[in-house]
């Protein structure tokens, strides 16, 4: 029986939402060709935006990393759909794509893991014929993340083509192209690119907050809620100009680093925060990239809540809006990584640091000029992506050195663009010498840390296996120590924090990320199996446990 496809009608975009939307979700045409070669006929169908790998997809072709694949959609737009412009818009495309609207090149975009948009207006006919080809290639120079050839372990099945929402949007020739929203106590700067002057409306109020002139606006709000994951309130906003008009939302929240009591410690609107948090690969077991809905974002973060968690650590994947909006107002905060690129070495990136070397000159490492500015262009379109989100409390640079260049200079580089939230430069080991936290990876041994000049950062430990039997359970078990059953699995979890973890706390720590949330693929180290089904642990154990930490 086939999964119904969540996507169809669900508008992607909430931080600039406006009335006008037509999904391109649903049965597309799909062939295997040549690369710059459109094919002359189409042999068979995929399910936008799931990737051909997965069984969402419903595609019956054979796909392999090196193919290029070519998606068709024929459309015709409802009757007074078109104002002045057409906008297309893609969510993201694993990992360079050429698009083409009614036989001609409307432009191509390279990079698996960012939105992009085009203006089709001129290329419109009365009834349209879209063509997408993309390609992943996997060569290490494009950010490619736990992507890998040969999956296995920790490594991934690797992924293609289309994998988050296509749609389009008609606008009024002068429009709001982007809204960058800053707050720092009770005053929020907004500024909107694309239109000069307009209307700010906090919702539901019927009288404009503000009047913004050249494409700036501040607003100072009486009487300030502030965000927490405990309280995640948002303000929702309507922005107004002559022809256009765009719903977003904002919340108050301030991150800051102060020492109180003798230890450096992360501060949440001015009062020490400890975030609780849980590794989040973000895969799914029938859709790998892409959950069959919007709704399992939203029960993967409900989970973490009632367990006692406060933070996802989103690993080396950034996902879809609404994963960032279920975060906002649902009271969830993000430690959100970069997705790595260039090459790995077991023995350099794994082995060794876990065993003793943690510290090494990153200056000379991977110094392939192409790889090292794909990766400085994609944690830029990353934060520029999400930097709204207020959920979004920190940026991981590089992991365990995977693709580790510069660390120090990459942290300057992005506090300059944005300096509202912590940075780690390098999770885990191979040391910055700029960087805001202590980051520390334990899994093989006691976790016996000390406070230092930075936050103490158990960025990740864990990784407890329990093979629990569903149609999803992998044939090769991979994990850090395994459990048998049930009852020894969650003693010695509990037992873990209670005498490891929760008592450094006291003595500095400042945030904790258990690997993991859910199993994926081989790894069966997760709270929850591959298929979301069964919970491995009992949320309440774990939410009394964690009682007090805040």
């Amino acid at each position: 029986m086939k999964k119904p496809n969540g996507w169809l009608d669900f508008y992607p975009r909430p931080q600039l939402k406006r009335d006008s939307f037509f999904s391109l979700n649903g049965e597309w045409e799909f062939n295997i060709g040549e690369a710059g070669r459109i094919p002359a006929e189409f042999q068979s169908t995929i399910n936008v935006p799931f990737v051909p790998q997965s069984e969402l997809s419903d595609c019956s072709v054979e796909v392999k990393i090196e193919d290029t694949l070519f998606y068709k959609k024929s459309f015709t737009l409802p009757r007074g759909f078109v104002k002045d412009r057409v906008i297309l818009n893609f969510g993201a495309v694993n990992n360079c794509c050429n698009v083409f609207l009614n036989g001609q090149k409307v432009g191509e975009n390279i990079g698996g893991y960012n939105r992009f948009s085009f203006d089709v207006t001129n290329f419109l006919q009365e009834n349209n014929t879209l063509i997408v080809e993309a390609t992943n290639k996997l060569d290490g120079i494009l950010p490619y993340g736990k992507q890998r050839k040969k999956r296995g372990g920790m490594w991934y099945t690797p992924v293609s083509g289309i994998w988050q929402s296509v749609w389009l949007e008609s606008v009024p020739s002068v429009y709001i192209k982007y809204i960058d929203i800053t707050t720092k106590g009770n005053e929020v700067t907004f500024l909107i690119d694309g239109v000069n002057d307009g209307l700010v409306y906090i919702m539901p109020n019927e009288e404009p907050i503000a009047r913004f002139v050249d494409g700036r606006a501040i607003v100072k709000i009486s009487d300030p809620k502030y965000w927490t994951p405990e309280t995640p309130h948002i303000y929702n906003v309507k922005i107004v100009c002559e022809k256009d008009e765009v719903q977003t939302y904002f919340a108050l929240r301030e991150l800051e680093i102060k020492n109180i009591d003798g230890y450096p410690r992360l501060l949440l609107n001015g009062k020490p925060y400890f975030f609780n948090g849980l590794l989040d690969q973000g895969y799914f077991a029938d859709g790998i990239f892409t959950p069959s809905t919007p709704e399992e974002y939203k029960n993967d973060i409900l989970f973490a809540k009632r367990s006692g968690f406060n933070m996802l650590r989103k690993h080396i994947k950034i996902e879809p809006d609404v994963f960032y909006y279920y975060c906002d107002t649902l009271g969830m905060a993000v430690f959100q990584d970069m997705v790595n690129n260039s090459d790995y070495s077991f023995i350099r990136d794994t082995a060794l640091p876990t065993i003793a070397l943690k510290r090494l000159n990153d200056t000379f490492l991977h110094k392939n000029k192409k790889s090292r500015q794909a990766f400085i262009e994609g944690m830029l379109s990353t934060v520029g992506d999400l930097k709204n989100f207020p959920s979004v409390c920190e940026w991981t640079i590089f992991n365990e050195g995977w693709g580790q260049f510069c660390s120090s200079k990459m942290y300057g580089l992005l506090k300059v663009y944005d300096s509202t939230r912590f940075i780690d430069s390098a999770s885990g080991w191979f040391k910055a010498k700029d960087t805001d936290f202590e980051s520390e990876h334990v899994y093989f041994k006691d976790i016996k840390l000390k406070a230092k000049k930075r936050p103490l950062f158990l960025s990740e430990f864990g990784g407890y296996s329990l093979m629990v039997d569903t149609p999803y359970s992998p044939q090769k078990e991979y994990g850090y120590r395994s459990f048998k059953d049930k009852e020894s699995y969650t003693e010695a979890v509990v037992n873990l924090y209670k005498t490891q973890v929760l008592p450094l706390i006291e003595k500095g720590l400042c945030a904790a990320v258990y690997t993991q949330l859910t199993d994926v693929e081989d790894e069966i180290n997760g709270l929850i199996t591959y298929d979301r089904t069964v919970e491995k642990i009992d949320s309440k154990i774990l939410s009394n446990l964690f009682k007090g930490i805040n």
